[in-house]
């Protein structure tokens, strides 16, 4: 049965394990792009308004849904630097689901014991939806497709022929028609319900 106990653990891991996943996923690209001279990097992490902004992180309200990394160009681009980035997610997950099972199996974590169990669950989960080469919901590639047509056939793959990872320049100029679009919106609503 469904009890307050597993309410708190739900709403613990849907607002805190879960973004801190995510987060550590998003700082692989970060990583791995700084060894290939990444420019202009974000992370963007949650979707709908803009919270704050500092440096290269991007935080939205809605900060346990979506995220993303982005950049505008690399000094040195080639197919190693990208399978290099698009496996940078993948493997610091792994490295850190690995990491903390191997503390909690030889009892240095022994506190918050489920907390860390839901940690390296979700750890797991995403280096497993991140390196089976399958293409997503939205008809994008993920990670192991980008990564299996590289090495097989030698070739980046998208359909719009741009950077599979939005510039970010491109996801500022977005955000900013996407919020303009938004207000406009809000100002029709209050218009009409002033009437």
């Amino acid at each position: 049965m469904f009890g307050i106990s597993d309410l708190i653990s739900l709403v613990i891991s849907a607002f805190i394990i879960l973004p801190a996943v995510v987060f550590i996923r998003e700082m692989g690209y970060v990583i791995v792009s700084w060894l290939f001279g990444v420019i202009k990097p974000r992370v963007t992490i949650g979707s709908g308004r803009r919270v704050f902004k500092f440096g290269m992180f991007d935080i939205r309200s809605c900060y346990h849904f979506y995220s993303w990394f982005s950049y505008d160009k690399l000094k040195h681009e080639n197919k190693f630097a990208y399978i290099s980035i698009y496996s940078g997610p993948i493997l610091i997950n792994l490295v850190f689901g690995l990491t903390i099972n191997f503390l909690i199996a030889n009892g240095v974590i022994e506190e918050y014991k489920t907390f860390w169990d839901r940690f390296v669950f979700y750890a797991f989960y995403y280096v497993l939806f991140d390196a089976v080469p399958m293409t997503t919901f939205n008809g994008k590639p993920n990670n192991g497709m980008i990564i299996y047509k590289m090495i097989r056939y030698g070739k980046r793959i998208d359909s719009s022929k741009e950077h599979i990872l939005p510039s970010t320049s491109e996801v500022e100029k977005e955000y900013q028609e996407y919020m303009k679009e938004i207000d406009e919106n809000e100002k029709k609503v209050n218009k009409e319900n002033h009437y």
